[in-house]
């Protein structure tokens, strides 16, 4: 009785109300090892844009976002504050430092450091999980099981791909990545143990909710640590000046977007439902990875930008500074979309203007520098705003307590 009474120790209470769910300190410690990652990640693309250079940086950010987000979970149901819950997240902190060092050699000389420290981190967290929960809820415990069979089945194309590197490397990352994606949507089904029922996957949706909106502000980090450099290193002139503000901006319009009216809205939407697992898994575990591959684009055509604010941008440059936003907005778009608000056509018409802007600027107008790039694409996410801004008051999304109308015409 008492080893059951410890372990059940281990895990928050359900209650939303009782106040026990809040994201602790030591998650926020633990997030600090991710600041690192995403910086490591917008570097290493800014040296290596291409083609080639954006599929990596795409399968090491996945990864990334993986490890965060499982993580998450698994806080969401284990108590942090417990000792042995603490020694859990300081273990992968310590591999999550190895994992981020390992991103500007994950295609070369650090492959097997990222794949080793990536499967331990999976591996370990989910099988740490599974064993605490079987003496306390066998269901769960189950479901956590065929998650680890899952891990496992995508570890060796992890590792192999480490030793044998190059193409083959890209390949087989590819594929674990894709296996992994596959895991949720199919509910983990395994031979003989079969799938998970979604009733298991029960979380506090106002937990999930914080964190992921945390880690987006982790990721705009990245953007005003790029402008702060670049200020603190560059010329005082006026394309200099000119380019901090617009990267400055541009991530406050960002923020605006994501936090005005979507994050609290998400929170309200998935406290209230009683099938918070498969809201969580759309919403804050798919649905998110194009917002933060956005923000993490943003930094990267920021720093593109503040380099050489005057001369113009290579194709791959181009393609990153307008593309970035249009990624950010479609993101958001889906977010607030699964959460309740219909589609906005604010956020399509802003897609669809980035797109002519790329269009048009290599085909029919004349050379632009890259401020005057960067410049354009900020305008048309600051007019996404304020438009979304009056569709949200129109729909009273925006209001602390109220609840939008699901067939509101949206601007």
């Amino acid at each position: 009785m008492a080893p059951s009474l410890n372990r059940r120790r281990l895990f928050r209470p359900r209650d939303e109300s009782a106040g026990q769910n809040r994201v602790t300190f030591i998650e926020l410690f633990f997030d600090l090892i991710f600041v690192f990652a995403i910086t490591q990640l917008s570097h290493t693309l800014v040296e290596h844009l291409s083609v080639r250079g954006l599929a990596e940086a795409a399968v090491l950010l996945v990864a990334v976002w993986w490890v965060w987000m499982y993580t998450a979970w698994a806080t969401n149901w284990l108590d942090p504050e417990t000792g042995a819950v603490r020694l859990m997240l300081f273990v992968l902190m310590l591999l999550g430092l190895v994992l981020s060092t390992s991103i500007p050699g994950a295609f070369g000389d650090r492959a097997l450091g990222f794949a080793v420290a990536y499967v331990v981190m999976q591996v370990g967290r989910t099988a740490f999980l599974a064993w605490r929960y079987r003496a306390v809820e066998p269901s769960s415990a189950l479901n956590i099981t065929r998650i680890t069979i899952w891990f496992l089945a995508s570890a060796p194309l992890w590792l192999l791909g480490a030793v044998l590197g190059g193409d083959a490397q890209l390949a087989l990352w590819a594929a674990a990545i894709l296996l992994e994606t596959v895991g949720p949507s199919v509910r983990y089904y395994t031979p003989i143990l079969g799938a998970s029922p979604t009733s298991s996957w029960s979380v506090s949706g106002g937990h999930i909710a914080e964190r992921s909106g945390l880690f987006v502000i982790l990721a705009l980090g990245e953007s005003v640590l790029v402008t702060g450099t670049a200020f603190s290193r560059g010329d005082i002139s006026a394309p200099a000046v000119g380019g901090v503000l617009a990267a400055f901006v541009g991530t406050i319009l960002f923020w605006l977007l994501y936090f005005s009216n979507g994050a609290e809205r998400g929170s309200r939407f998935i406290r209230s439902s009683e099938l918070t697992g498969p809201i969580a898994r759309l919403t804050y575990v798919y649905l998110h990875i194009p917002i933060v591959a956005g923000v993490v684009l943003s930094a990267v055509g920021d720093e593109l930008v503040l380099a050489h604010p005057e001369d113009q941008l290579s194709r791959g440059g181009l393609a990153v500074v307008i593309g970035a936003p249009a990624l950010y907005l479609i993101g958001n778009l889906l977010f607030k979309r699964s959460v309740g608000r219909p589609w906005l056509i604010s956020h399509l018409v802003g897609v669809a203007a980035l797109m002519a802007v790329y269009a048009a600027t290599v085909t029919v107008l004349p050379p632009l520098g890259g401020l005057a790039v960067l410049w354009i694409s900020t305008s048309v996410v600051a007019l996404v705003v304020v438009a979304d801004e009056v569709s949200a008051r129109r729909d009273g999304s925006s209001r602390p307590n109220g609840e939008p109308e699901a067939n509101t015409a949206t601007t």
